[in-house]
């Protein structure tokens, strides 16, 4: 990874996506960011000189536009997510995430990179490991995830996603490399002490929390830190507040 590497972050207008392209800017990275309005980019971003904005659609992009949007990338971070209103999670697009996820890893591999690049996408700890048991899941939260996934667009999407990643992207491909990273409930705060698991740390009914800088410092990290990256390549690390002892 190059000392200033070059990342494309998508969602990079909500709360944590805006910590990310902040806070990336700050380590000295060049950012671009595709968003649906560059008004609504954290204050003073845009004038920075090592970003750059498109303006679009990113599920109707075409697909060289989107290729040359990567192409040069060292990392892509996407922090997309569906808006928390009625419409928002019943209305379309239903299956955004997994959409985005798919459109830019295709574009990635299109693009031919000389390595591979790494794609963090920020889910959910509603999100189950493809593959893997969740020790801490006991039967009440399994059969309420269940439900959610089939009453719920944005849970269901938030899963297919990850399961995309680990069955066909997979932990083999030379062009491309991927973490899913799971944060509980998002609160607000400045970056602080927080731990990363391999597997969830607390029930649905007693979720632990995960303040939005926390997890983009840790997204941060897995984009420019070699050994954070090799630490969680291909898997769903869970981050968590560190104020509780485990």
């Amino acid at each position: 990874m190059p000392t200033q590497p070059t990342v494309l972050v998508v969602g990079g207008t909500g709360r944590t996506g805006g910590r990310v392209v902040r806070q990336l800017l700050e380590r000295g990275a060049r950012v671009r960011a595709i968003v649906r309005s560059a008004a609504r980019l954290p204050a003073g971003v845009a004038a920075d000189p090592a970003f750059s904005c498109l303006e679009a659609d990113l599920l109707s992009l075409g697909e060289a536009d989107l290729v040359s949007q990567v192409r040069g990338c060292d990392a892509v971070v996407s922090c997309l997510g569906h808006t928390i209103s009625l419409k928002g999670i019943f209305g379309p697009p239903r299956a955004l995430v997994t959409d985005a996820v798919r459109r830019l890893c295709r574009a990635i591999e299109a693009s031919g990179p000389a390595g591979p690049v790494r794609f963090v996408l920020m889910s959910s700890v509603s999100v189950n490991r493809p593959g893997a048991v969740e020790p801490r899941r006991g039967m009440l939260d399994r059969l309420v995830l269940w439900l959610l996934r089939g009453l719920v667009p944005p849970a269901r999407d938030n899963q297919r996603a990850a399961e995309f990643l680990h069955r066909e992207i997979g932990t083999r491909n030379p062009r491309l490399e991927w973490v899913c990273v799971r944060p509980n409930t998002l609160v607000e705060g400045d970056v602080s002490r927080y731990a990363v698991h391999e597997s969830i740390v607390s029930g649905l009914f007693k979720p632990d929390s995960s303040s939005m800088a926390n997890v983009a410092h840790f997204m941060c990290e897995l984009v420019e830190d070699p050994g954070t990256w090799g630490r969680w390549a291909g898997k769903l690390p869970v981050v968590v507040n560190s104020s509780l002892d485990r």
